[in-house]
């Protein structure tokens, strides 16, 4: 049985590496299918479980050539039985909560919590009144390719976990009180900020939409590109951009753990190195379907916008630390946090020793607030002992309020 998968978004992110993962993952799964037959549990186990990570985490569509479509996650569900998470009462300040990045976004996403809580409805009315645009409209309704425009889909997913938050605070929710730590995959550090009070709602929906303005026009179109690395160390991935890098610009944008990079710059480089990692092992170096080379040095010019935005805001310290993606470190000072919100334009998102740091500074769950459940996918890759469960619907939040209070 032949699957086409179709994506739902677009843009700067991890999402666009597992893309092209699962493409090559259910090519393999297809090749031991025999006439219908459930051969598929003949994929290694390795396979099996990157496979239930990567569609269900992402909510993938398939559809049977010539078919009806069929949900990806209930077909995976069916035949490769991934395992549930077990939601228990965990113990305070063991507990960091996790922001999505681009690539989360889909047609939809928030409209339940909408319908469900007055709070959700409020934040997203917020979000449209700061833009001056119907942005739960689009969020909603569509069109998919006007959402996925990263000037939409940042402030777009900053709005579905701050109505997720909103939602846990009214029924009781103190995070000083019970989360350690706040972390945001790119984008989604804006969302831990203004989770944990650094920037009201209105300020960081107007933050993200220049964020997104000014990374998209940095570079001409055409001029850089991306490319995913899976299958080496980050170490080795480094020394082959520096060697395709010589006279231009490449660099790692993305280090997602399980594998994954992300690498970023000048598009000649770009392929060179994508060229060098499969000759010295990659199990795959695919080229992106991007549109600027984000996370890297060629942002610069976007860089430099954020710095005058953020000098224009007011900010305050966070309730609680946010780990920072470009130093992997705990922030409280405000004017720290906006050096790194700056350095974080042109600089790699370390989301693997993100979460390592969690681990060896006592977190043992890590809550993914908003739109999808990547981040959730991505820990257990990086961290098996660590427990990671994804909060985006109206059940969702009654079964973690449950855990957490």
């Amino acid at each position: 049985m032949a699957v086409h998968l179709r994506w739902a978004a677009a843009g700067p992110s991890w999402a666009l590496v597992l893309l092209a993962e699962v493409r090559e993952l259910v090519a393999e799964a297809e090749g031991r299918d025999i006439d219908g037959h459930p051969e598929r549990h003949r994929i290694e186990a390795e396979e099996r479980r990157q496979l239930v990570e990567l569609i269900v985490g992402f909510s993938w569509r398939a559809m049977p050539a010539g078919g009806k479509r069929l949900d990806a996650g209930w077909q995976l569900r069916h035949h490769l039985r991934p395992k549930r998470i077990k939601m228990r009462e965990l113990p305070a300040m063991s507990i960091a909560f996790t922001f999505p990045g681009q690539g989360s976004q889909a047609v939809g996403m928030g409209r339940d919590l909408a319908s469900a809580f007055a709070e959700a409805r409020e934040v997203f009315e917020e979000v449209d009144d700061a833009l001056g645009q119907k942005l739960s409209a689009i969020m909603w309704e569509g069109p998919e390719d006007e959402l996925t425009l990263t000037a939409n889909a940042q402030p777009a997913l900053m709005a579905v976990s701050l109505a997720v938050m909103r939602v846990m605070e009214k029924g009781g929710l103190s995070l000083p009180e019970k989360v350690a730590y706040v972390a945001g995959h790119s984008l989604g550090e804006y969302s831990a900020l203004a989770a944990a009070g650094t920037f009201t709602l209105a300020d960081t929906a107007r933050l993200l939409r220049i964020r997104g303005n000014a990374m998209q026009e940095a570079a001409p179109v055409g001029e850089g590109a991306m490319a995913a690395i899976i299958g080496l160390e980050a170490d080795m991935v480094e020394a082959i951009c520096a060697e395709a890098g010589r006279d231009a610009v490449c660099q790692i944008a993305n280090d997602n753990g399980g594998g994954q990079l992300v690498i970023s710059g000048a598009r000649k480089a770009v392929e060179e190195a994508a060229s060098l990692a499969s000759a010295k092992g990659a199990r795959r170096a695919i080229m992106l379907p991007v549109s600027a080379p984000f996370h890297s040095a060629l942002m610069a010019p976007a860089a430099e916008r954020m710095r005058e935005a953020l000098a224009g805001v007011t900010m305050k310290a966070p309730a609680v630390p946010v780990v920072a993606n470009v130093t992997v470190s705990p922030l409280t000072e405000p004017q720290e946090i906006a050096a790194r919100l700056v350095e974080q334009v042109t600089g790699r998102v370390r989301w693997r020793e993100t979460v390592a740091w969690f681990g060896e500074n006592g977190v043992r769950t890590l809550y993914e607030i908003g739109a999808g459940k990547v981040l959730t996918g991505l820990a257990r890759r990086i961290d098996r002992d660590m427990e990671a469960v994804a909060v985006s619907t109206p059940a969702d939040i009654e079964a973690a309020m449950k855990a957490l209070l």
